[in-house]
């Protein structure tokens, strides 16, 4: 759909339009039922927000369990009831609250807050673009996101309690409603919640991938648009992609749970008495689990790339390094993704055989990432930085990756991960490499692109304080983890006083859960500075941090429609920073060739001949002028 046809259909909707597309609305259509992209961006950034400290509340209260397990505190019991009379957590409710903590982080705050943000913001922006390719289903996909938040939550106030199977809800205690208390109506709502949530993610997901296809600006080829437009772009073809996989593994849990079949169940005892299903396998539910769930890895880590990719140039004043390699490992990390699910049962009694070749492709996916790592320190070396607290954030994110990433490579082989795949190494991988990267990535974006939002910029010094109070605590709390792993300390427990060997590893699970609570404490500045600065922080120029992309060249003032008149032209691509003969360190993708003369490279012109032919005109002209000067 061109743009011009979005103007028609906004034309016909019921609204009534000036002359540069922006319309007047009541509050509702405004602010609520919204179709215009930047404010359903909003919309999923603050929802995201929201869940991300409900997430981040329930670990620190298992951490109050973890590091403190034989003492009571009464304020527990005044806020959780019945789940912690006494002021101890029961360790069922335990269970729940790391299944809800897992849920909500990876998928409602890394996959919807992340993607859904920073997609709805940036690609009809960057693309040049006047909305997303249909406006109704983007304001769908964000109600639909809402809804399934709703729901999730909402299991915390039945009387069997919130599931408690743990994020992967593995049966049998998913598939089977009297296995726990939390097998019932808290798994009921669990599935529910999640079937609505791939929903809007793929209605999200299909409007993305329509949207740059469809509506580039004139000049805006794919090898002219930023890394950010091809990590979402990417994202959502891996979402269109592995999503459906585990609706259809859902199904089949609730035909398990509610039809008496037996997919994912079979010789089951449940207090002495014998269940009826047979013939079922509960690996069958992992493959159908997996199958998302290493894409959905990337899903959540690839915005996060392209975030900090586009971020590092900007604030290096250099060009990103290796574009095209860095697109090419993009597309690489894509394809395989999806040949790598094995490695995550490898304790599933898997043929050795396949257990080697899930093997080989996992240290193969380590290749692109390797790439991308070498690419942003290339980008990062010798440049002209500018420490803010998006760059902060943005080294952040490279430094976890690699520090996260290594440990794959232990987890990633097949007969070391046996022996630490269910202790705290796998847990200090994942946070390290997944969790905390991808939600420095986030942070990365909020604090770079918060001007273009909402017109104010946010305090830096309140960002710095941000930074280094979530940068230290994030490896005060995973690191020791580690260590933790290799004694063999197993994940998920409620207490480690039952073996003599675990009661060692407490004075340390104290520290790294006083580590968590100052760490969430940190996030306090970040969550006044962002409200606050909503209304009251200073008003942002149009292009703070002379940045080349095509997002800062539309006005201050939110348009619907984005930009006033006709939308720009791209002539190049978006890291033309620092060229040696131009007078300023940044030349805008809208700039025409014409326009740097003194600055143009025989490689700017590659497959565009027009001006390959102004160039040699000028350097002819510039030749004669020297010759002129030679002669007087």
């Amino acid at each position: 759909m061109s743009s011009t046809a979005i103007h028609h259909t906004l034309e016909h909707s019921g609204h009534q339009h000036d002359d540069h597309g922006h319309h007047h609305q009541s509050f509702l259509t405004k602010y609520i039922f919204s179709q215009d992209h930047k404010m359903i961006a909003k919309q999923f950034l603050i929802t995201g927000i929201i869940m991300a400290v409900i997430g981040m509340l329930l670990s620190i209260v298992f951490r109050i369990q973890l590091g403190w397990p034989d003492q009571s505190f009464p304020l527990l019991e005044t806020f959780l009831g019945k789940w912690a009379e006494g002021g101890r957590i029961k360790p069922d409710f335990y269970l729940a609250l790391v299944t809800i903590h897992g849920t909500i982080m990876v998928f409602f705050v890394l996959t919807a807050g992340l993607s859904g943000t920073f997609s709805n913001l940036l690609i009809p922006l960057q693309i040049g673009a006047r909305d997303m390719a249909s406006p109704l289903v983007n304001m769908l996909s964000y109600w639909f996101f809402f809804l399934a938040s709703v729901i999730m939550l909402s299991s915390f106030f039945v009387e069997s309690g919130p599931a408690s199977a743990g994020w992967t809800i593995y049966p049998p205690l998913s598939a089977l409603p009297k296995a726990i208390s939390g097998s019932g109506t808290g798994m009921t709502l669990w599935l529910i919640s999640m079937v609505i949530f791939i929903a809007s993610s793929l209605m999200g997901s299909l409007n993305y991938i329509s949207t740059i296809l469809n509506m580039r600006t004139k000049g805006m080829d794919l090898w002219k648009m930023p890394l950010t437009i091809w990590a979402l772009f990417l994202t959502a073809v891996l979402g269109v992609l592995s999503f459906p996989v585990l609706v259809a593994g859902v199904v089949l849990l609730i035909f398990d749970r509610s039809a008496g079949t037996s997919f994912y169940l079979s010789d089951l005892v449940i207090q002495g008495q014998i269940m009826p299903q047979q013939g079922g396998s509960p690996i069958l539910f992992q493959h159908l689990f997996w199958f998302l769930g290493h894409p959905e890895v990337y899903i959540v880590i690839m915005p996060a790339m392209g975030i900090a990719s586009e971020v590092l140039s900007v604030n290096s004043r250099k060009p990103i390094f290796g574009y095209h390699a860095m697109v090419y490992s993009l597309i690489g990390i894509t394809v395989l993704s999806f040949i790598v699910w094995g490695h995550h049962m490898f304790v599933t009694g898997m043929n050795p055989f396949l257990g080697g070749v899930f093997m080989i492709t996992t240290l193969i996916i380590a290749v692109p990432s390797a790439v991308k790592t070498f690419n942003w320190l290339a980008t990062l070396w010798r440049g002209n930085i500018r420490f803010t607290p998006a760059m902060m954030f943005a080294i952040g994110l490279v430094s976890f990756f690699i520090s996260g990433g290594l440990t794959g490579i232990f987890l990633g082989n097949a007969s070391l991960d046996i022996n630490l795949h269910d202790t705290y190494f796998v847990v200090a991988h994942f946070h390290l490499v997944m969790g905390s990267a991808a939600i420095f990535g986030m942070l990365c974006g909020v604090y770079h692109w918060f001007p273009k939002m909402f017109g104010r910029m946010m305090d830096e010094k309140l960002g710095y304080l941000h930074f280094w109070l979530t940068f230290v605590g994030a490896y005060l709390v995973f690191f020791p983890m580690h260590f933790m792993g290799l004694d063999g300390v197993p994940r998920r427990y409620y207490a480690f006083t039952e073996f003599e060997f675990m009661k060692e590893w407490l004075t340390v699970n104290k520290f790294v859960s006083w580590a968590a609570i100052i760490a969430a404490l940190g996030q306090v500045a970040f969550l006044w500075n962002f409200f606050h600065s909503i209304f009251y922080g200073k008003k942002a120029t149009q292009n703070p941090w002379q940045a080349n992309t095509l997002e800062w060249t539309t006005p201050v003032e939110n348009l619907h429609g984005n930009w006033p008149g006709e939308i720009p032209s791209v002539y190049r691509w978006p890291y033309d920073y620092s060229k040696p003969g131009h007078d300023e360190d940044y030349i805008m993708q809208t700039t025409p060739f014409s326009e740097t003369m003194s600055s143009n490279l025989p490689h700017d012109f590659e497959g565009n001949p027009e001006a390959e032919k102004i160039q040699v005109e000028w350097q002819k002209m510039q030749e004669a002028n020297r010759k002129t000067e030679a002669d007087i």
